[in-house]
C-alpha cells in the first residue's frame, strides 16, 4: 500500500528561542473539509512577531508542538473540499493566516501544504511578484486600517507618526501622500530624515537631537495636530500624546522601544494624567489579529482587495524581500534579527515539493 504524500514544515516543539525550538521535520499532506482548499505554498514572510510568537511573547500562543508562521503566505489551490465554491483549482491566491483571536488556532504558514477557509483567500494575479504578494495581508493592511479607518484622517489633515522608517511606517508615508494627508514622522536617526523626506514624508522630527512636542508645535502651529500613529510606546509614546491638540486621538500598535524586554512591567507608555484628562485625549490600540476576529470576512477580503488594488497599481511600494529555501531557516531567522536589514527574508518552495514516501 503507497505511503501517504508528506511535506516538510518547520515545527516548533515549544516555547523558546526560534533558533533554539525550531526543528525541520516531515508530515503529512493535510486534507481540506468542507468549505477549505488545500493551499501549495510558495511563498510566506518571516515576520518580528512570528518570532515572537515562538517565544511566548505575543497576544496570543499556539498549541504546541506548532508550525512556524502565523501571519500571511501565497499559493496556489491544490484542492478543495466540499462546499468551497467560488475558487478554482490552480488559482493563486492570497492567505491571511492570522488567527482571529481569542480561542482561534494558529495555521502556521512555515510548511509547504496548507489547509484555510476559503472565506480567507484572496485571489491575486501574476501582475503582483511572489514577495509582493505574500506581504500584502499584514503591513499594507495595517497601514490602510489604520489611517483610512482608526483614525479616518481627512485630506489636509496632520497625521503624526513614530517610526516612520518602519515598514508600516514608510507605507502610511505612501498612502497619506496618495491621499493629501501630511505627515510628521518621527525618526531617531539623522540619517534618516532625508531618506524619509525622498520618500513623500512632510516633515520629519528626528529624537537624537529635537525636541518632538516643540517640534510638533513649530510645525502644526495653533490647530496642533489631532490624529497620531505609535509603534514605539515608552517615553516616545509619551511624547507624542503630550504632542497632540487638545481632543486628539493616538492609536498605538507596536512597542519597538520594548522588543528585548521580558518584564512586563517595563511594557508602559507613562502618560500624563492631567493631559488625558483635561485635554481629553484617547489612547487606544491596535492589534490586526484583534480585528480579524471582529471583522466579518466580507470585510476583511473587501480591505484585503482594496490593499491589493493599491500595491497593483504602484501606491504601495513593498520592499523586495530576500528569499530563503526552508532547510535555511536559521540565516532566514538572523537576517530577520538584524537591525537595518534592508530586505525582509521570506521562505520559497519548489513546485514540486510534495513528496510520497517510498516512490
Amino acid at each position: 500500500m503507497p505511503m501517504p504524500p508528506t511535506m516538510s514544515a518547520l515545527v516548533a516543539e515549544k516555547v523558546g528561542e526560534p533558533g533554539d525550538v525550531l526543528r525541520l521535520e516531515s508530515r503529512p499532506v493535510p486534507t481540506p473539509e468542507a468549505g477549505q482548499a488545500l493551499i501549495r505554498v510558495k511563498a510566506t514572510p518571516v515576520h518580528a512577531s512570528d518570532l515572537h510568537v515562538l517565544r511566548g511573547r505575543y497576544g496570543f500562543s499556539p498549541e504546541f508542538p506548532a508550525v512556524g508562521g502565523h501571519m500571511e503566505c501565497v499559493g496556489r489551490i491544490e484542492a478543495l473540499g466540499p462546499d468551497a465554491g467560488g475558487l478554482s483549482i490552480g488559482e493563486r491566491v492570497v492567505h491571511a493566516a492570522i488567527p482571529a483571536v481569542p480561542g482561534a488556532r494558529a495555521t502556521g504558514t512555515w510548511q509547504e501544504y496548507l489547509v484555510a477557509d476559503i472565506r480567507r483567500l484572496l485571489p491575486v494575479s501574476g501582475r503582483l511578484s511572489d514577495s509582493d504578494a505574500c506581504q500584502l495581508a499584514v503591513n499594507p493592511l495595517t497601514a490602510l486600517l489604520l489611517v483610512a479607518r482608526e483614525l479616518d484622517v481627512q485630506p489636509g489633515e496632520w497625521l503624526l507618526q513614530t517610526a516612520a522608517g518602519s515598514t508600516v511606517g514608510r507605507l502610511v508615508i505612501q498612502l497619506a501622500r496618495h491621499l493629501g494627508i501630511p505627515t510628521i514622522n518621527v525618526v531617531r536617526r539623522r540619517d534618516a530624515v532625508e531618506e524619509i523626506k525622498a520618500l513623500g514624508g512632510d516633515e520629519v522630527v528626528c529624537t537624537a537631537d529635537e525636541d518632538l512636542v516643540q517640534r510638533v508645535a513649530e510645525i502644526a502651529g495653533p490647530t496642533g495636530v489631532r490624529k497620531a500613529l505609535d509603534c514605539v510606546a515608552g517615553d516616545v509614546g509619551a511624547q507624542v500624546s503630550q504632542a497632540l491638540a487638545p481632543g486628539g486621538e493616538l492609536v498605538v500598535y507596536g512597542a519597538l522601544s520594548t522588543h528585548r524586554q521580558t518584564d512586563p512591567a517595563a511594557l508602559t507608555i507613562p502618560l500624563s494624567a492631567r493631559s488625558v484628562i483635561y485635554e481629553t485625549k484617547t489612547v487606544r490600540g491596535f492589534w490586526l489579529n484583534r480585528w480579524f476576529g471582529t471583522a466579518s470576512p466580507e470585510d476583511a477580503l473587501d480591505a484585503l482587495s482594496e490593499v491589493r488594488t493599491l500595491v497593483t497599481d504602484g501606491v504601495l511600494t513593498i520592499p523586495e524581500g530576500r528569499p530563503f529555501p526552508l532547510e535555511r531557516f536559521t540565516e532566514a531567522i538572523a537576517l530577520a534579527e538584524t537591525p537595518a536589514r534592508g530586505a525582509k527574508p521570506f521562505f520559497v518552495f519548489e513546485e514540486d515539493a510534495i513528496s510520497t514516501a517510498g516512490r
